[in-house]
């Protein structure tokens, strides 16, 4: 994604929907260190401020409503037809410049899983879901242990590594690269690609073609050589699709899958090494790591705001009137960290005796959420990961003060841009992948 902070179009002159301001104060820009920072004091602020709904200003001065209440979270994303995926419907579409940074995120109508809406989407489900839910978990948690050794080998020696550029980061992207069916070989080249995606900057358009270059070669392999991976198995679907809904599809799952499941490893093991109470973790308990990622879930999620959601028409939201065709932004991290619902998810826990809960909105909610299988990929690939890093370096630790720690400058995703560490050298494993 490109960087928001590049942004200098105009800001919007007429067009529909208007700005949203319906609480008599300013709109919230959606950026500075307040997001990178301390996310959940801004959350606060804003909650006290214009409640549960806020309005708010993307790069560019284009207005969209946050969603950070909790209950309003639900409600939008269980009504499908009231607030659908349909970009189509933006009303600022005629004042959005073609260079406008946020665009690869908001996306624009295409034939994606991502990008549809009602039966298109639906259609595009029945055919990637199926796909996804046939993966084996054991076949995918021994390519994790592999790639996770592998990655191990070639920092262990050294007694020092960068736990997301060399481990967190790469480790999604190239399992899921083995599922959807790509030889290791070009693992690591779709790896590079979608880290210059994630980076922006000048060569992110040029990663986007390479990455669509890469799914369609890999369509008309599987489609001459059918195997067992997640290509094969949407190609044969019944339903007909086009070469550019499978690349587009295959292009969602990877992407989907990649930076928030990278930032669940690095974000999960930065709060073991940091926090007192997940240090159990570091000496092989296995329950402890299982506490701290959902832990991560709650509190730290890899994405914070999603975009987004359409109205269909005028409606109102939490106390603010949303004109048809305004941009809502699901808030998931702070719907997470909303009062009224924290309070339910403690009673309840506490009630009874489990040391978590798993009400989050971490992974979205309603017909458009990230679907079942996605999720138990992410967690089969974030927990092995985990578990195979802190096996093979018992003593790890920060390199450096947690409080040097830099969060991804973004209000979308949290995730950090590094995570030092140093331990004792150990020896590779030698082992034949």
């Amino acid at each position: 994604m490109t960087n928001p902070s590049s942004a200098t179009p105009a800001p919007p002159a007429g067009g529909g929907g208007g700005c949203p301001m319906g609480s008599g104060k300013g709109a919230v820009p959606l950026s500075g260190p307040g997001f990178h920072t301390e996310p959940q004091a801004l959350y606060r602020s804003m909650r006290r401020d214009h409640g549960p709904v806020v309005p708010v200003e993307l790069p560019g001065g284009f207005p969209a409503w946050l969603v950070i209440g909790y209950r309003e979270l639900h409600q939008v994303t269980s009504d499908g037809e009231l607030y659908p995926r349909d970009v189509s419907l933006w009303n600022q579409w005629e004042n959005i410049p073609p260079d406008w940074p946020l665009l690869p995120m908001v996306g624009t109508p295409m034939p994606s899983i991502y990008f549809t809406a009602g039966a298109e989407h639906r259609r595009h489900v029945e055919m990637v879901v199926p796909a996804l839910e046939a993966a084996d978990p054991f076949e995918i948690r021994q390519h994790c242990e592999q790639l996770a050794d592998r990655l191990i080998d070639a920092v262990c020696s050294r007694g020092t590594a960068d736990l997301v550029a060399e481990f967190a980061e790469p480790l999604p992207v190239l399992v899921l690269a083995r599922l959807v069916g790509f030889p290791d070989d070009e693992g690591a080249d779709i790896a590079q690609v979608l880290k210059d995606l994630a980076d922006g900057g000048p060569g992110a358009q040029k990663a986007h073609l390479r990455f669509g270059e890469h799914m369609h070669r890999l369509v008309a392999a599987k489609r001459a050589h059918p195997g067992d991976d997640v290509t094969s198995r949407m190609l044969a679907h019944p339903e007909p699709f086009t070469d550019e809904e499978y690349a587009l599809d295959l292009m969602a799952i990877t992407a989907a899958g990649h930076l928030t499941t990278a930032d669940w490893i690095s974000n999960s093991t930065r709060l073991m090494l940091t926090e007192d109470q997940f240090a159990d973790a570091l000496s092989g308990g296995r329950h402890s790591v299982a506490e701290a990622m959902n832990e991560v879930l709650w509190e730290d999620g890899p994405t914070q705001i999603l975009a987004g959601r359409w109205a269909s028409r005028d409606a109102r939201l939490g106390g603010q009137n949303i004109a048809r065709g305004d941009m809502l932004l699901l808030g998931l991290g702070a719907a997470n960290a909303d009062p009224h619902i924290r309070q339910q998810v403690t009673d309840q826990v506490v009630r009874s005796g489990r040391g978590g809960n798993s009400a989050h909105m971490a992974f979205s909610h309603g017909e458009y959420r990230c679907p079942f299988p996605a999720q138990e990929i992410a967690e089969i690939i974030a927990r092995t990961g985990i578990e195979v890093l802190l096996d093979r370096l018992p003593d790890l630790e920060l390199a450096v003060p947690a409080t040097e720690l830099v969060r991804r400058p973004s209000a979308f995703l949290r995730g950090m841009t590094a995570l030092p560490v140093r331990f004792t050298p150990v020896r590779t494993t030698g082992d034949a992948l």
